[in-house]
């Protein structure tokens, strides 16, 4: 062997000293000066290879380590420097299988345990990387990065306890380390430990006001409890700092989006998307907000392009079902959310939308729909044993029986014209009423309601299992269920039986399938004596007269003289919403307006191109496109005064108006409707019983276009109609509040035992 021409130990210590002083032209110098002399110096060919891989020439790092560990494969530190290098690379198997290799031949090394655990955390075997920390934990517990890691990990496999645990031991022996308080708060929101959360998140920025991610995480906290203008401000820092955070900007408008200001929440939905185009969560946002807004081929054109990008999206098939049932294209509606529920079985709300929307398609029956509602609650809501009465309601009967209301419309909402009435008219000394309000943001309905209640409390953030335990600790006797299946219900809140009886009324006259709601509230109308429970899961009550109560609420316009006298026209219209306008209705409307040729129709339905479906369809029947008028969406002052322009309101079928019918009544407007073979097609029927007019309702189709057509010729008939309609609306059991109320609570005590 020849003799070395250098000193090959202090050429070494040199490269290492330079090196480590950042002097990497010089050590690259002293490391290759080695290595010319001796091409098998694996500690030489190590430290070419970290110095390339500071360099960030990844590839060349690799080939130098490689000779290392291919010169001397027992020293651990150089599968370490492999490791390191191949994880930069992303090369996370190659990484692991370094790491595993330093491990073993130290395995003593935290280092070497905690490189294999972030590798095999990136490869997603949670389970072996959590192994792996703990061991590097064992070895070195004071470790600040590798608790971190650890904490991530937990988080992962859903152990969110010992993940707090984790992060608050690492800040206690360093709290310095930021990262720890953006974990910490966010697996406490995990934990739906919110005001923990947001005071860590506060306690980091205190220490790094300029961190744009603990910004971001404080307004993700923050909006979890629907602290909307603090959340706001909060995305609005994070955003100051990091204005190219595209999550900043959706979470931003998701907040505005629950606020009902859908013009601010489109214009931060783009903003994200314009940072990150391929967002999924961007498009499927942005529809959801453009469909809001009433702008409905906009949200599809979002919806189909947020499925584009993600086929498999359960959420996107959901919501571009809702646009489309808005719309009136049911049985698109229908596939796209049969879709989801395929996609996510168990996820409960898109099933909820499927069930609910087959009330819309004429194709589905009761025998139908009571199957489905069936099949939602064998998937979602296993039956349960009812709530254990509380000892103090056991000893016997108390003075005041304890009723809870679950809505999410305890505000400006149609629903609150029938809650109105009710809450306003509940005998208080005999009934203590409970309001679990789901709301992010309440108004002055919900304010002038929450008067009416001896007991608000806002669910809105709150769990289900959360809502259940405040149930039980106010001692309800009888829960009822609002809104059933339609938006932003609770049913599986009611699938946990937090009371010993549940009711079902108001949302629609129709089924949840759960047998943990024992009575749905009915009328001799919707439910003729003689129709029996098959069509139903719940018991069926009759109440003695209406389903609905109606209040219309303060300053509503006047009644006006008929239209028609002055136009010389008879207008017809339908202010329902347009999800109900079926094709059948669209063709039996369009015999009407054949045979009164000189007719006008009025529609409520948002801009799109669904309308042009209305115009194609009546097309047929020879009516022209400028006899049919379109009105958006308003607010409701605006909304009644429409039906100052017209003479005769046509109802819907297979679902009739409910809310709208009672609305063109008070505004002096008859509805002529059709008696359908579903309970929600019999709400006309029940709604011109109770106005002493069953002359208005029809059974079949023809009669349906004979009775329209005969009162639209019929000018002074119209218009005495039109004189005393409110008066009798105003005299009816539809708006005689006591009554109604005092009926509600005799049925409330009789389900209750407590008669």
């Amino acid at each position: 062997m020849i003799a070395s021409q250098i000193n090959l130990p202090e050429v070494m210590a040199l490269a290492v000293r330079h090196h480590a002083e950042s002097r990497l032209a010089e050590a690259e110098a002293c490391y290759r000066q080695i290595l010319a002399e001796r091409t098998d110096h694996a500690d030489a060919w190590n430290g070419l290879a970290i110095l390339k891989w500071q360099q960030g020439n990844l590839n060349e790092a690799l080939e130098h380590v490689a000779a290392a560990t291919r010169h001397d494969p027992n020293v651990w530190r150089y599968h370490q420097t492999h490791g390191l290098i191949a994880s930069a690379m992303q090369r996370h198997g190659e990484a692991a299988n370094a790491f595993e290799q330093a491990s073993a031949h130290c395995p003593e090394s935290p280092e070497a345990w905690s490189g294999l655990a972030r590798a095999l955390h990136a490869l997603q075997r949670i389970d072996d990387a959590l192994a792996a920390y703990r061991r590097a934990r064992s070895l070195a517990p004071l470790d600040a990065e590798t608790a971190n890691n650890f904490g991530v990990a937990l988080e992962n496999r859903g152990l969110f306890e010992e993940a707090v645990a984790v992060y608050r031991q690492a800040l206690t022996q360093h709290p310095g380390l930021i990262a720890l308080y953006g974990n910490l708060g966010n697996a406490l929101c995990a934990l739906r430990r919110y005001a923990e959360a947001q005071a860590v998140l506060r306690d980091g920025l205190q220490r790094a006001p300029s961190s744009g991610e603990l910004w971001f995480n404080y307004g993700n906290a923050l909006a979890a409890q629907s602290a909307g203008d603090e959340a706001i401000a909060a995305y609005g820092e994070s955003l100051k700092i990091a204005p190219n955070n595209c999550k900043a900007w959706l979470n931003l408008g998701n907040v505005l989006r629950a606020r009902r200001e859908f013009t601010a929440a489109i214009e931060c939905y783009q903003k994200g998307l314009a940072i990150e185009p391929l967002s999924h969560d961007g498009c499927n946002n942005l529809g959801t907000a453009l469909w809001a807004a009433g702008r409905v081929d906009e949200a599809l054109q979002a919806l189909h392009r947020a499925i584009e990008l993600r086929p498999d999206s359960s959420a996107a098939h959901n919501n571009l079902g809702n646009v489309l049932k808005d719309t009136g294209r049911m049985d698109a509606a229908i596939a796209a959310f049969r879709r989801a529920v395929e996609l996510a079985p168990h996820d409960s709300q898109p099933h909820s939308n499927l069930l609910y929307s087959m009330y819309f398609h004429p194709g589905y029956d009761e025998a139908a729909i009571v199957r489905e509602a069936k099949a939602w609650a064998s998937v979602h809501a296993p039956a349960r044993a009812a709530a254990p009465r509380h000892h103090g309601h056991a000893a016997g009967p108390r003075e005041r029986l304890h009723i809870g209301y679950v809505s999410p419309d305890f505000r400006e909402h149609c629903q609150s014209l029938f809650t109105l009435p009710l809450l306003s008219h509940h005998d208080r000394s005999k009934f203590k009423i409970h309001c679990y309000a789901q709301l992010p943001a309440p108004d002055a309905t919900s304010r002038r309601l929450a008067g009416f209640a001896d007991v608000w409390r806002s669910i809105h953030s709150a769990s289900d299992a959360e809502v259940e335990s405040m149930i039980r600790d106010d001692d309800i006797d009888v829960l009822v269920d609002l809104t059933m299946h339609m938006s932003n219900g609770r049913p599986l809140l009611f699938a946990r039986k937090p009371a010993p009886v549940q009711v079902a009324w108001l949302a629609y006259p129709g089924t949840t399938g759960q047998t943990a709601i024992d009575v749905r509230l009915t009328d001799p109308w919707l439910d003729p004596v003689d129709f029996d429970d098959r069509r139903y899961v719940e018991r069926s009550i009759r109440l003695p007269s209406t389903f609905w109560c109606y209040d219309p609420g303060d300053g509503t316009p006047a009644v006006n003289a008929l239209p028609a006298l002055k136009s010389g026209c008879t207008t017809f219209g339908c202010l329902n919403n347009f999800c109900k306008v079926s094709e059948l209705s669209l063709r039996t409307w369009g015999r009407i307006l054949a045979a009164t040729q000189d007719s006008r129709l009025i529609l409520l339905a948002a801009p799109g191109s669904h309308r042009s479906r209305v115009v194609e369809i009546l097309r047929e029947f020879g009516v022209a496109a400028d006899r049919i008028e379109f009105v958006p969406y308003q607010a409701r002052h605006a909304y009644l005064e429409t039906y100052h322009r017209i003479d005769l309101c046509l109802d819907t079928l297979p679902y009739n108006g409910h809310t709208t019918s009672l609305d063109a009544y008070w505004m002096g407007v008859p509805v002529v409707t059709r008696v359908g073979a579903t309970v929600v097609g019999r709400a006309g029927w029940s709604q011109l019983n109770n106005l002493n007019l069953p002359q208005l309702a029809a059974f079949d189709e023809a009669q349906f276009v004979h009775k329209a057509v005969a009162l639209a010729r019929d000018l002074a008939a119209l218009s005495e109609l039109r004189s005393g309609l409110r008066e009798r609306m105003a005299g009816s059991p539809l708006m005689d509040g006591a009554a109604f109320a005092a009926a509600m609570e005799s049925i409330y005590r009789r389900v209750s035992g407590m008669t």
